[in-house]
């Protein structure tokens, strides 16, 4: 398994996963270029994409997607509700309407429904050959009866937008702050640590911080709120990165081996 964040933030959303026998994007923001030239420097060719799979329809999600189907043509896979807010799907060949599981090859997606303020918000729950790879981000709360099939992962890539101080002290207008705050918005970081610290395992390999905003938090802050939630868990876990707006971040590839043993260090209930 190759999995890659190729950007993640307000200006656009994209991440690679391959298996042995196919290659996916989840979604498709930015421009086409720029996943062109992401995808080139990971030794990876944008023709040869099998399908994009869309959470959901906010610009910054799916801005690439026009000029990227008129030069390639993967599958892509949405819901009903995100093909009718999608006009350039109507005269499009190679469209898949997933609702809840679906396959692409060896890949299985497990859908699950979020809340954000758009027609229809999913996340996902990836699985390749014995390892998953949870993919949410863009809600503003994690309905509990989804935690039974988000436990104990192997990948996380998990949303931590905003820093609550910092965005009730910004510059947003009073809307734009409730907005995000609210339960169609997007998770914090000590909602994103919350959850971590409930769903978490000794199968966890890697967190993956997703969508921080630029103007409403940093790395530090959202590394620290996690680091401080774990504490007040009992919880240790030291594989923790942040994905970047205009950079990739390598999350594993197929040489990422790691042992049983060396998974236990990584995860440890401290009490």
């Amino acid at each position: 398994m190759k999995l890659v964040v190729l950007a993640s933030g307000s200006e656009g959303n994209s991440t690679f996963l391959s298996s042995k026998e196919t290659k996916v994007l989840f979604d498709i923001g930015k421009n086409a270029r720029y996943i062109e030239t992401k995808l080139q420097e990971i030794n990876e060719n944008a023709r040869d994409i099998k399908a994009i799979v869309i959470s959901h329809t906010h610009d910054d999600h799916v801005s690439a997607l026009k000029v990227f189907l008129k030069k390639n043509h993967p599958t892509v896979y949405v819901t009903e509700k995100q093909y009718h807010d999608l006009e350039i799907l109507k005269d499009y060949d190679q469209v898949v309407i997933y609702e809840d599981d679906f396959t692409i090859d060896d890949i299985t997606v497990k859908s699950i429904k979020t809340s954000h303020d758009v027609s229809d918000s999913r996340n996902f729950v990836v699985k390749i050959d014995q390892q998953k790879v949870v993919y949410l981000t863009d809600t503003g709360y994690l309905n509990r009866k989804y935690f039974s099939i988000l436990e104990n992962c192997e990948y996380y890539l998990f949303e931590s937008n905003h820093d609550i101080e910092m965005l009730l002290n910004g510059s947003y207008p009073k809307w734009l702050k409730q907005r995000v705050l609210g339960t169609q918005g997007h998770l914090s970081n000590k909602d994103s640590s919350f959850y971590l610290a409930k769903l978490i395992g000794n199968a966890t390999k890697k967190i993956v911080l997703m969508h921080l905003s630029k103007h409403n938090n940093t790395e530090q802050l959202a590394l620290k709120t996690l680091q401080d939630t774990f504490l007040e868990y009992d919880l240790k876990f030291n594989d923790v990165i942040c994905a970047k707006q205009n950079e990739i971040t390598g999350v594993c590839d197929d040489q990422d081996n790691m042992s049983r043993e060396n998974q236990r260090e990584l995860f440890e209930r401290l009490n």
